[in-house]
């Protein structure tokens, strides 16, 4: 099995102010490093360890303090999402309607698995407990766009839509 190497960091200049604008409006305040992540995340889509770095060299405090507030929390992703971000409900109704073969026809389409990004950044896949459409089982969403009642069958089809939409081809 290959091993995947994360993308290369690709922070812009404009982010990077961003940033330290966030650090140095926030630095004096007790607790800053949750709301300083946050707003990281919000620059950066993710926080790659660059970034993580930067917060912990701004706010004066060790990269493992960051690291282990930012993976304790779920809201934070130290790896980039997608442009289309697709969540597979793995809810009881869901699963119990085959949501983990849905999963897995994803993943073989995409060739990536939950938790990771496509290497061009268009797609990323995560899979979640519950999208309260139970009715609908099993569920998947690409981006605010819900489809249900799905089958393996469908998942391709459904993905080549938004790559036509992209102008590319799988």
């Amino acid at each position: 099995m290959a091993e995947k190497t994360l993308p290369t960091f690709r922070g812009t200049p404009e982010q990077q102010q961003k940033l330290q604008e966030v650090i140095d409006r926030n630095k004096q305040l007790p607790g800053a490093l949750l709301p300083v992540l946050h707003e990281a995340q919000e620059i950066y889509g993710y926080l790659p360890i660059e970034v993580q770095q930067a917060v912990a060299d701004g706010l004066g405090v060790s990269l493992s303090e960051v690291y282990g507030v930012a993976t304790f929390y779920s809201r934070f992703s130290l790896t980039p999402k997608g442009k289309h971000r697709i969540s597979v409900c793995l809810g009881t109704a869901c699963y119990v309607k085959g949501a983990d073969k849905i999963l897995a026809e994803v993943e073989k389409k995409l060739g990536i698995k939950s938790g990771e990004c496509t290497e061009d950044g268009l797609f990323s896949i995560d899979s979640c407990r519950c999208v309260g459409a139970c009715g609908l089982a099993p569920v998947m969403m690409i981006d605010e766009d819900v489809y249900g009642k799905l089958t393996p069958d469908q998942v391709d089809k459904i993905i080549d839509k938004y790559i036509a939409e992209e102008g590319g081809s799988n």
